[in-house]
């Protein structure tokens, strides 16, 4: 049995892309931005993309993801701009040197209005998939088999239907917390009651004669080969009418002339993006997992990270090594963090999740050269574990560290308070102070309802607290990023209350 992620030696592979002196396109393939029609000043408003990027296009979501850091958006957006290398990717149209130019301002309501169709948009996809993952044909025997696959699938003409051919564990970052996010978005009064989660995605891609070069293969090691894409034609349709949001939601967030009105249709030929890419095929990355085959999203990021940084894949990996349980888990990778010890970082994740990286970790090592630790040690932590979609949520309890200096720190949480102390102050606060809190430190001219929004968010915050999803694999234990990241955007919906979405946005008008 082999899966990605599990370390050991691999031969090193001839052929394409193993020579470290060769040289590489510093291009990335066609991307979601150019696949998908443009609606000009419209999707510059709506945070520049209301598609859902799929496949290798996912590459190009660190211009934006940045974009949103920049506004102190979603905190969930840190970890894809992390993963994707640096530079190479397509400028976005609003974004930094795009149409709008340096310097031009920002919308922080297009900024709102883009994440919450994001998530609509990511709710179809998820529970299509899920749907559709109860007749998966469970891989492929070949990774060419695997590719075509995918190709096969978007040819459809249903684009989230293209999850079902993903690994297994790769699928299920996306579809674990589907259910959640349908019922909190309803909750929310963001898309409509009767909405059907299986039909929310806006976009219907078609491929017409999609050609792999099966002779162009790369076989990196064992369970991981680089598909080559050289010609066909892929015909993208997107109509933002079919996203059921809810009449209050888009009369908060839009005027009548700014709805988009009708579809619009792009064709992107395959052989002609070859031909400007120096002749450089679109790269698709297939792993093995229990014998069969499938496409992956997170290796064909990796694939373009290090043919960005002209780098082959290192011919031994960095093998996981999990904790004892979810607690160590996290408590170790925390220690890790603050020591600069980014191999022992690289261990701590789930080697069926984040194969990708500890395939890739030696190259990332040496990219990120020598760090110098904080000197920040961690003296006791803990957590209380509950079960959640996809593994086990840690909610920090307890924390103490001590400084480089000596100085200590301390966290603790009791029901719904925490309290800090520092320097040997200790602050406390509580979900039911909260609200007083905020209207004393609020500005006069704060409207009512982004008050209560604050609070509502404040509140849910303090009441669920910190987590952490840690997954276990073989009697191990790891700390998932992407269901991290994923829950704390599901612990901003929970605390959140219908019409508080509406007062963010009239305050960020």
């Amino acid at each position: 049995m082999t899966s990605p992620g599990q370390g050991g030696q691999w031969p090193q592979q001839g052929g394409e892309g193993q020579q470290g002196g060769q040289e590489y396109p510093q291009q990335y393939p066609p991307t979601a931005q150019q696949y998908y029609p443009h609606t000009g000043e419209q999707q510059q408003q709506y945070g520049q993309q209301y598609a859902p990027q799929t496949g290798p296009q996912y590459a190009q979501q660190g211009q934006y993801q940045q974009q949103y850091s920049q506004e102190q958006q979603y905190p969930q957006e840190q970890y894809y701009a992390q993963q994707q290398g640096t530079g190479g990717y397509p400028v976005q149209p609003g974004g930094p040197g795009g149409p709008a130019g340096p310097g031009a301002p920002k919308s922080r309501k297009g900024l709102i209005l883009g994440l919450v169709i994001a998530l609509v948009v990511a709710v179809g996809g998820g529970v299509t998939w899920f749907a559709l993952s109860q007749s998966s044909s469970g891989g492929a025997e070949t990774p060419t088999l695997a590719a075509q696959n995918l190709a096969n699938t978007i040819g459809s003409g249903d684009v989230v239907g293209l999850l079902s051919t993903l690994a297994p564990a790769e699928a299920s970052l996306f579809t674990d917390p589907i259910e959640e996010v349908a019922t909190e978005l309803k909750r929310l009064e963001i898309v409509r009651q009767e909405a059907d989660p299986q039909a929310l995605s806006g976009m219907e891609i078609k491929t017409e004669g999609l050609v792999f070069d099966e002779s162009q293969s790369q076989q990196v090691n064992d369970h991981l080969t680089i598909t080559k894409l050289t010609a066909g034609k892929i015909t993208v349709t997107a109509d933002f009418a079919k996203i059921p949001l809810t009449k209050e939601f888009l009369d908060a967030a839009l005027s009548s002339d700014d709805v988009p009105t009708g579809p619009e249709t792009e064709t992107i030929d395959i052989a002609e993006e070859v031909r400007k890419n120096k002749g450089e095929p679109v790269r698709i990355a297939t792993v093995k997992v229990d014998d069969a085959w499938y496409p992956s999203l997170l290796y064909t990021i990796a694939d373009y990270a290090l043919l960005e940084e002209k780098t082959a894949w290192p011919a031994q990996g960095i093998a996981a090594n999990g904790a004892a349980s979810s607690n160590d888990a996290v408590k170790e990778l925390l220690q890790a963090a603050l020591d600069a010890d980014i191999q022992r970082v690289i261990e701590l994740l789930p080697p069926d999740e984040m194969g990708a990286l500890q395939d890739a970790g030696p190259a990332i090592l040496e990219a990120a050269g020598r760090e110098k630790p904080s000197g920040a040690k961690v003296l006791k932590l803990e957590t209380e574990s509950s079960s959640v979609g996809g593994g086990t949520r840690a909610t920090l309890t307890a924390l103490e560290m001590q400084g480089p200096d000596g100085e200590d720190f301390k966290l603790s949480k009791d029901a719904d308070c925490y309290s800090m102390t520092m320097e040997g102050r200790t602050e406390r606060i509580c979900a039911s102070e909260l609200a007083d809190l905020i209207e004393s430190e609020s500005d006069s001219s704060m409207p009512p309802a982004v008050r209560q929004a604050l609070t509502s968010l404040g509140t849910g915050i303090l009441k669920q607290g910190v987590g952490v999803i840690t997954t276990e694999v073989s009697g191990k234990h790891y700390v998932s990023p992407i269901r991290t990241l994923s829950e704390q955007g599901m612990t901003v919906l929970r605390s959140l209350q219908p019409g508080d979405i509406k007062a963010l946005l009239e305050l960020a008008d």
